[in-house]
């Protein structure tokens, strides 16, 4: 992983046997990992910033690993989940993977193809925690601009000429081309394709775009 914070693999399983033989396969490759026997005890721990993916077993007592992935996704968290059960169960399949789930596993599994899929649950976390790390220095950037230079950005990534800006806002072009060029330097923004991914990597309101 390239993050510099190490990555880290939870395993849920009520199932003490399976819980330390999955963690003996996941350092045999260096992986840090974190096991729990129930939901709650899971639940109760804070994610760490860095990558992260979550082993789960379907069926855990007092709430089922398809409950821990919905609540998880009703937090708003992102981190991966690979689930295990120990019975093939096509709708329990279809329902995980539509709640996000990287890989479905089904008991007795080769080692192989648990490490390839937090291998696969990791790199998709490492990518979750870039695009974050972007959006938030995004975010540092806009808020350094003047009020004027966003409406100037709103105007211009909606794909309104410079003309029409100094139109919309009551200024001469050579001003608006001021604001411009100032707003490009402050996000950093090579083209103006680019300061429109910006805009929509930040999902401007509407109004930014009027």
């Amino acid at each position: 992983m390239n993050s510099p914070i190490p990555a880290t693999v939870f395993v849920v399983d009520d199932d003490a046997d399976v819980r330390a033989a999955m963690l003996r396969v996941l350092k045999t490759v260096g992986l840090q990992t974190e096991a729990f026997a129930t939901a709650k005890d899971f639940l109760n721990r804070t994610l760490p910033k860095g990558p992260s993916c979550l082993i789960l077993d379907v069926r855990l007592p007092g709430m089922s690993g398809l409950d821990v992935q919905q609540k998880l996704v009703e937090a708003g968290s992102r981190i991966p989940a690979i689930f295990i059960t120990a019975h093939a169960d096509v709708p329990l399949a279809v329902r995980a993977m539509k709640l996000g789930a990287v890989e479905f596993l089904t008991k007795p599994f080769r080692n192989q193809d648990l490490i390839d899929a937090v291998q696969h649950a990791l790199a998709r976390a490492e990518a979750t925690v870039q695009e974050l790390s972007d959006i938030a220095a995004l975010r540092e950037r806009y808020a350094t601009l003047t009020a004027r230079e966003r409406e100037v950005m709103g105007l211009i990534v909606s794909g309104t000429h410079t003309k029409g800006v100094g139109s919309v806002l009551g200024m001469s072009e050579v001003t608006v081309a001021v604001h411009r060029s100032r707003l490009m330097r402050k996000m950093r923004a090579g083209s103006l394709a680019e300061l429109g991914r910006m805009a929509e990597k930040l999902k401007l309101p509407q109004a930014e775009y009027i």
